[in-house]
């Protein structure tokens, strides 16, 4: 029985891995040096996880124009574009952001911004890509 249970647990993990889709982001002109990349899967309950992962981003005050935050947007099968939160900067090194949703999305993009609540981009696209 237990290695049946063992068996059932890894088959589904490995099912949900393979699912995921990963894109990178093009090279930004607004910061040439970031590597940006996404990875997009669905969890048991047919949720949306969005995992980014950003090496050599400069902090967003250091930019011109500055900000005080990176946003992090889908553009949502049916519901529009939404802001699924931030990517906080602490060093230029890595930055990492991951959320879960329950709407699907085919594009992500990022943008600089002076506020954090935001319901529409207003600040300086980054980069985009799609899945």
């Amino acid at each position: 029985m237990k290695f049946s249970h063992f068996t059932l647990v890894l088959v589904l993990s490995l099912s949900l891995v393979a699912c995921a889709t990963t894109a990178k982001f093009p090279v930004s002109t607004v910061v040439p040096a970031a590597e940006i990349t996404a990875k997009k899967s669905t969890d048991a309950n047919k949720n949306n996880t969005l995992e980014i992962t950003a090496r050599n981003l400069a902090s967003p005050d250091r930019l011109v124009p500055a900000g005080s935050n990176y946003s992090i947007w889908v553009v949502s099968i049916g519901q529009g574009t939404k802001n699924v939160g931030q990517l906080l900067v602490s060093n230029g090194d890595k930055a990492t952001f991951k959320t879960t949703t329950a709407f699907d999305f085919d594009e992500v993009f990022i943008t600089v911004e002076n506020q954090s609540d935001l319901t529409y981009p207003t600040g300086v696209e980054i980069s985009r890509t799609k899945f």
